[in-house]
C-alpha cells in the first residue's frame, strides 16, 4: 500500500519512538553489564519502554452532520484500500462516537455499546473494561463486501417514544429542530449505539494512531465524556465545515463550546470541505479560486482565526484521485496541503509530551547511577589516600590508622540508627500524604454528592453540592502539597546532616508540585459550570439526566486525576529516598573495605604497593564507566531531541 505524505510523517514519528525504545534498552543493557542495574532501576526502565510501546497518537474529527467528515477520514487514511472503509453518503452516517484503533490483544472487530446503557450512570470508559456489555461484530478482512456491511452497522438507528429519547438525553422538546424530527406516531429516530470501537489492522493504526470520529452537536452535548475527556485529550482536532453550508449556527456552537474555548497543547485544523461544489465549468479557474478564497476568509473571521488556518478541500475528489492515481485531481482537491497541516499540528505536540516524559524519567535513573559511581569513586580515592600515606610508616602508625577507621565505622553505625529512625518517620509522613490523596475518602465524597443530586431537582441545590465537591477536592490537593513540602524539608535536613557528619555527597531532594492536578480539576470545574449555567432553577427531566451524566463523567475524571497523582507521588517518594539509601549503602561498603585494606597491610598479607595498584585500577574502571555512561546518555538525548520539523520533513 502506497503511503501519502501524512502517512509517511506518522511513520517517521513511529520510527523515532522505536529508536528511543532501542536507546533505552541499550542503556539498560549497559547498566546490567557494569553491575549498576538494581531492581528499582530495572523496573523503571521496563515501565518506560512499555509506556513508549503503548503510546498513542489521538486525532479527533469534529463536525455537524453532512459536512463530509467520514469521507475526509476515508480520503486521508484509507484511500490505499481502494474503497470507502467508513460509510459515507448524503445525510447522517456517523450516529455515535466512533474510535478507530488497533490493539493486537483484541479481536479484529467492531464493538458496539447499546444506546440503552445511557439509562445507567456508568461512563463509557468504565464499560470498556467489560467486553460482554458490547455487541461484537467480527471483521472479515478478505471480503470487501462483508467489511462494508459490518461498518454500516455503526450508523444504525431505531425509533423510540420521545420520552425514551429524552431520558437518553437525545431529544429536547424546547428545541424547534428536535420537534421537526418527531414522527406522526410520536416517535423519533435515535442511534442504536452509544459508542463504537473499530479494531482494525491498518498500518497507521498499528503504529499507534487512534482516530475519533464524532457525531454532531446534539450527540456531543449528550455524551459528557466527549467534552470532558476525549476531545481535550486529543493531540490534534480537525474541525470540518461545508463549503455548501458555510459556517452555520450549530457549527459556531461546536467550535466555541468544545474546541476554541479549551486550552490545548495540540493542533487545531479547520477544514472547509466540499469545494468541488464550487467547481463551476462556466467559470474560469481564477473565478473559482476567488470564490473559494472568499469563503475561506469569511469562515476564518467567524471562527476568530487567520485565513491561513482554514484549509479548503474536496475530500471526495481527493479520495477518488488517490484510488485512481490521478495526480492532477489530487492537486485540485487540495488534500496534500491539509495532510501536511495535520501532521504539523499532531506530531510536534505529541513529540513534546513523549520527549519531556522520557527525558524526566531517564534523568532520574541516571542521577541514581551517577550517585552510585560518585560514591564508589569517593570511597576508592579515600582508600588510596590512606594507603599512600602509610608509605614509610611504622606498624604503630598502621595500628593508629586501624583505630581511626574503626572509630569512624562505629560513629557511622550510630548514624545508621538515626537513618532507620528517619525511615520510620518518613513512612509515617508518606502515610499522611497518601491519606490526603486517598481514593476511598474521595469516593465517599462522590457518593455524598450523588445522593444530594438524587434528592434535589433544584439547580441551586445541585450547584451547592458541586461547589462543595470541587472545594473539597482542591483542599485535599492543597493539603497534599503542604505534606510534600514537609517531607522535602525533612529529607533535606537529613541529607545535610549526613553530608556534614560522614562526608556523603550533598544532594538537594527533588521538588514535587501538585499544580498540574489543580489545573486539571479547575478545567473540569470550568467545563461543568459552562454546561450547568444554562439550566434554569428547576431542572427538566432531560436536563437532570444530562447533569447526572456530566457529574458521573466528572467524578470518573477526578478519580483518574487522583490515580495519576498517587502514581506520581509514589515515584517521587522513591526518587527522594533512593539517593540517601544508595549513599548510605556505598559508604558502609567503603568503610568495610578501608578497614580490610589496612588490616591486610598490618598483617603483611599484602604489600602496600600491590594494594595501591589494585585500587588505582578500580578507580580507572569507575572513571571509564562514568565516561561510557555519558556516551550512552548522549546517544539517548540525541534521539530524543530530534526536531519535529525534521520528522515531518522525512516525508518529502
Amino acid at each position: 500500500m502506497s503511503q501519502d505524505a501524512l502517512s509517511a510523517d506518522l511513520s517517521a514519528y513511529h520510527n523515532w519512538r522505536e529508536q528511543i525504545v532501542r536507546s533505552v534498552n541499550q542503556l539498560q543493557k549497559w547498566l546490567t553489564e557494569h553491575d549498576l542495574n538494581d531492581a528499582q532501576l530495572m523496573l523503571r526502565s521496563q515501565q518506560l519502554v512499555e509506556r513508549l510501546r503503548d503510546d498513542k497518537l489521538n486525532i479527533a474529527f469534529v463536525a455537524e452532520f453532512s459536512r463530509g467528515k467520514s469521507e475526509l477520514i476515508n480520503s486521508i487514511f484509507f484511500a490505499g484500500y481502494g474503497q470507502r472503509i467508513l460509510p459515507s453518503s448524503a445525510g447522517r452516517t456517523t450516529m455515535c462516537p466512533t474510535e478507530l484503533m488497533y490493539d493486537s490483544l483484541r479481536p479484529i472487530s467492531i464493538q458496539l455499546l447499546p444506546i440503552e446503557t445511557r439509562d445507567s450512570s456508568t461512563t463509557t470508559a468504565e464499560y470498556k473494561r467489560y467486553a460482554d456489555e458490547w455487541m461484537t461484530i467480527p471483521l472479515d478482512l478478505d471480503s470487501a463486501d462483508a467489511m462494508m456491511s459490518a461498518f454500516q452497522r455503526v450508523g444504525e438507528t431505531k425509533r423510540v417514544p420521545t420520552e425514551v429519547a429524552k431520558r437518553y438525553g437525545l431529544f429536547n422538546e424546547d428545541d424547534q429542530d428536535s420537534l421537526v424530527t418527531v414522527h406522526a406516531d410520536g416517535t423519533v429516530d435515535i442511534p442504536c449505539w452509544r459508542h463504537a470501537i473499530i479494531n482494525f489492522p491498518h498500518p497507521l493504526l498499528q503504529q499507534g494512531l487512534v482516530i475519533l470520529d464524532t457525531p454532531g452537536l446534539n450527540a456531543i452535548g449528550a455524551e459528557p465524556e466527549l467534552t470532558l475527556s476525549m476531545l481535550p485529550s486529543a493531540h490534534a482536532i480537525v474541525f470540518i465545515l461545508g463549503a455548501d453550508t458555510g459556517v452555520t449556527r450549530s457549527d459556531l456552537d461546536i467550535w466555541r463550546e468544545y474546541i476554541a474555548g479549551h486550552g490545548r497543547s495540540g493542533g487545531r485544523v479547520v477544514v472547509l470541505n466540499k469545494i468541488d461544489g464550487l467547481w463551476d465549468p462556466l467559470k474560469t479557474e481564477a473565478e473559482i479560486d476567488a470564490e473559494i478564497s472568499k469563503q475561506v476568509v469569511e469562515s476564518a473571521e467567524l471562527l476568530g482565526l487567520k485565513s491561513t488556518q482554514v484549509f479548503p478541500v474536496s475530500a471526495q475528489k481527493g479520495l477518488v484521485a488517490k484510488i485512481q492515481g490521478d495526480a492532477g485531481l489530487l492537486a485540485k482537491s487540495r488534500m496534500p496541503a491539509l495532510e501536511a497541516a495535520i501532521a504539523e499540528g499532531l506530531i510536534p505536540a505529541k513529540q513534546d509530551i513523549v520527549r519531556d516524559a522520557t527525558q524526566n524519567e531517564i534523568e532520574v535513573m541516571v542521577s541514581d547511577v551517577r550517585s552510585i559511581l560518585q560514591a564508589r569513586n569517593a570511597g576508592i580515592q579515600e582508600q588510596l589516600d590512606e594507603l599512600r600515606a602509610l608509605k614509610g610508616k611504622n606498624r604503630d602508625t598502621i595500628v593508629s590508622m586501624l583505630d581511626k577507621i574503626a572509630e569512624e565505622k562505629q560513629r557511622f553505625e550510630k548514624g545508621l540508627a538515626q537513618f532507620q529512625a528517619l525511615r520510620s518517620v518518613f513512612s509515617q509522613q508518606t502515610n499522611i500524604l497518601f491519606g490526603f490523596l486517598g481514593k476511598d475518602a474521595l469516593k465517599a465524597e462522590i457518593q455524598s454528592v450523588r445522593e444530594s443530586m438524587q434528592k434535589s431537582m433544584l439547580s441551586a441545590g445541585l450547584s451547592s453540592a458541586m461547589n462543595g465537591f470541587f472545594r473539597t477536592v482542591n483542599d485535599r490537593l492543597t493539603q497534599a502539597a503542604g505534606q510534600v513540602t514537609e517531607i522535602q524539608a525533612m529529607m533535606g535536613g537529613m541529607y545535610q546532616k549526613f553530608s556534614q557528619e560522614h562526608g556523603l555527597a550533598k544532594v538537594t531532594p527533588s521538588p514535587f508540585s501538585t499544580l498540574k492536578y489543580h489545573k486539571e480539576i479547575n478545567r473540569l470545574e470550568k467545563v461543568y459550570r459552562a454546561h450547568f449555567s444554562g439550566f434554569g432553577t428547576m431542572l427538566t427531566t432531560r436536563q437532570e439526566t444530562l447533569t447526572h451524566k456530566f457529574f458521573e463523567t466528572i467524578a470518573n475524571n477526578v478519580v483518574y486525576v487522583f490515580d495519576v497523582a498517587n502514581r506520581d507521588v509514589e515515584a517521587w517518594l522513591k526518587a527522594i529516598m533512593a539517593p540517601m539509601e544508595t549513599q548510605v549503602r556505598e559508604h558502609q561498603l567503603q568503610l568495610r573495605r578501608r578497614l580490610e585494606n589496612v588490616k591486610r597491610i598490618h598483617k603483611a598479607t599484602d604489600t602496600l604497593e600491590e594494594r595501591v595498584i589494585e585500587l588505582e585500577t578500580v578507580a580507572q574502571a569507575i572513571s571509564d564507566q562514568q565516561a561510557n555512561l555519558d556516551k550512552v546518555l548522549k546517544e539517548v538525548y540525541r534521539i530524543l531531541n530530534v526536531d519535529a520539523s525534521s520528522l515531518i520533513g522525512q516525508a518529502a
